[in-house]
């Protein structure tokens, strides 16, 4: 029978997939706990980045040691990319050095696997906010606005894309267009299945509505903007990459297939920074070529208009049989800001789809089927 040869998929159906999504996600939280504390005026973005990856790896080499073939580590490298930089900002030692300012947003993303299982966190704060002294005006509009998207995104069965929008126009503000959510999979952080955030016409029509089901898993992340919500690449050094397993070509030189080959060997499929390479040199000489032919998929740094303001949040949800369970969490405290604005939308208010924060790791409200954009 064909297909009988097809190792089959692992999903969180089985007990130990979700333990080993659960002990991904509690190192995530942590990495994530430890960068927000470290992250003060003055502190530089790439010193925030090294020490988000670092104990990213130190904790994950503590679990499973006996299990030599089981891989673990980095899922995401740790981003730091500050006010009107939208994503992917991870720098390297080699470029200038940029420093934390009192009062910038900071957005943190991170991601931890075991075995190929992927737990994905991002979070967003302002340097410096006190409870005595709590944010005022657009910084604080923005992140609001992204919280509650957030949150609306575990309790809706409907129509999340659309919900999105309303919140963060109730707030002034736009969703970042055409960024996606994804279904994670074994060694797979960017599954088919999608949710579509303040699509273009185009992106509407081509996009595939995809339904939530039982034993799924999706990191659910949301980008919101003081501005237009239109993300560009400003031509930034883009740092982050990943390996496209569906293409093949023979690299013509050495140093592209020396780099070429410890990417397969450390990092599979999985996202990586080229700061993780002994000699940074040589890795940006090698991923030019593996680049070039599509060897390797970029993240690129994206950025809105100067002078806006962006926030994300994001986090992983599995799909289990009593309802959504929301493994990594941010440190959202919602009384550092205060805004003027709030959702206006009658229909999401009486749903109670922005009432209330979910506490992390506790089953949200139950949610059958989704559909990812209407």
């Amino acid at each position: 029978m064909s297909g009988d040869d097809e190792p089959q998929e692992q999903t969180i159906a089985d007990d130990l997939v979700v333990t080993k999504y659960k002990m991904g996600a509690e190192i995530a939280n942590q990495a994530l706990k430890t960068v927000v504390e470290a992250a003060k005026a003055g502190v530089t973005v790439v010193s925030l980045c090294e020490k988000g990856d670092a104990f990213i790896m130190a904790e994950t080499g503590k679990v499973f040691r006996k299990e030599k073939d089981l891989k673990k580590g980095i899922a995401f490298p740790t981003s730091v990319s500050v006010n009107n930089c939208v994503c992917h900002f991870s720098p390297l030692k080699s470029d200038p050095e940029i420093t934390l300012k009192d009062r910038d947003l900071v957005k943190i993303d991170l991601g931890v696997h075991v075995d190929g299982f992927i737990s994905n966190l991002a979070h967003s704060f302002v340097v410096g906010v006190t409870k005595d002294a709590p944010l005022t005006g657009r910084k604080a509009d923005v992140i609001k606005a992204a919280h509650l998207c957030a949150e609306a995104a575990l309790r809706l069965n409907s129509q999340v894309t659309e919900a999105w929008n309303k919140i963060a126009k109730s707030f002034k503000c736009s969703a970042i267009e055409g960024m996606l959510s994804h279904q994670l999979k074994q060694h797979v952080i960017d599954g088919e299945k999608t949710i579509i955030q303040n699509p273009t016409d185009l992106q509407r029509k081509d996009h595939e509505k995809a339904e939530f089901e039982v034993h799924e898993v999706y990191a659910v992340d949301v980008l919101v903007s003081t501005g237009e919500g239109k993300a560009k690449d400003a031509g930034q050094r883009t740092t982050i990459y990943k390996r496209d397993p569906d293409k093949q070509y023979g690299l013509k030189m050495k140093t592209s297939r020396s780099f070429f080959s410890e990417v397969e060997r450390r990092f599979d499929a999985m996202p990586f920074t080229l700061r993780a390479f002994e000699d940074e040199g040589k890795a940006r000489l090698g991923v030019v070529e593996c680049a070039k032919h599509e060897l390797l998929q970029p993240f690129n740094v994206l950025h809105e208009k100067e002078g806006e303001f962006v926030a994300q949040f994001k986090f992983t949800v599995l799909l289990m049989a009593n309802g959504p369970l929301r493994i990594t969490t941010g440190l959202y405290e919602p009384e550092l800001y205060k805004s003027e604005h709030e959702v206006e939308d009658a229909d999401l208010k009486a749903s109670k789809t922005v009432e209330t924060e979910t506490a992390p790791g506790q089953p949200a409200p139950e949610v059958k089927e989704t559909e990812a954009a209407e």
